[in-house]
């Protein structure tokens, strides 16, 4: 009895995980049920997160695209979110908040919204600034918030600069060492991220994933010693 009910707990999370894989809408009613039956949490919050890893690797591959990045981000947004609210429940820091908006200057969106889509479906709690956000902005989010983490977004190099006007406003407001900064889009590099003191760069969705996943391991190893 105890090996069969093993053996079922084992196919509902491989439903859980290639049902993010694989796009099926229905994935969210799987979790539901498993939830429902009593199977912990934490391991089909693990189901979830390898059936992101998987979206990954078909997007390395070249088999999936944005669109596919995108729909896996909302599908496992909508398996989390059955979740939401179960005392004590953690994957790396899966109840996190993060403040994200594309900067001044900027319209472009795609980008910001398949990577907040792939954080939500990962757990992280995404403020979606949305774009053209000026520096007053950003901090006024991180005052109202209280995020772990400040994303910034932008596809016009000449715009990408001004990811350095808001690292400094933060240093002013005196919030800069409370928020984890992170930066990404087409023209950013990791060399620009360092030179203006940003924690973390990730050139795609599927790497910021991993970035922030690791960036909130990090801040929790470091509040515990």
């Amino acid at each position: 009895m105890a090996r069969r009910s093993t053996e079922l707990k084992a196919d509902i999370l491989d439903q859980i995980s290639e049902g993010v894989a694989d796009l099926k809408a229905e994935t969210e009613e799987v979790c539901r049920r498993a939830f429902s039956e009593g199977m912990e949490p934490q391991m089909i919050l693990a189901a979830i997160s390898r059936g992101l890893d998987e979206v990954g690797k078909r997007y390395e591959a070249g088999e999936y695209f944005i669109p596919e990045l995108l729909a896996a981000g909302e599908i496992a947004e909508k398996a989390t979110a059955v979740l939401r609210g179960v005392k004590g429940l953690s994957l790396n820091s899966a109840s996190a908040k993060m403040v994200l908006g594309t900067v001044k200057g900027d319209t472009h969106d795609i980008g910001k919204n398949v990577v907040g889509a792939m954080l939500r479906g990962a757990g992280i709690d995404v403020v979606d600034l949305g774009v053209d956000i000026s520096a007053e902005r950003f901090v006024q989010a991180v005052k109202d918030h209280s995020p772990a983490l400040l994303g910034m977004s932008s596809l016009i190099t000449t715009r990408m600069t001004y990811m350095e006007t808001v690292v400094k406003a933060l240093e002013e407001s005196g919030l800069r060492n409370k928020v984890i900064v992170v930066v990404g889009g087409r023209p950013v590099t990791q060399e620009f991220a360092d030179r203006i003191g940003a924690d973390g760069y990730a050139p795609d969705a599927v790497a910021a994933k991993a970035m922030v996943q690791r960036l909130l391991g990090e801040d929790e190893a470091g509040r515990g010693k």
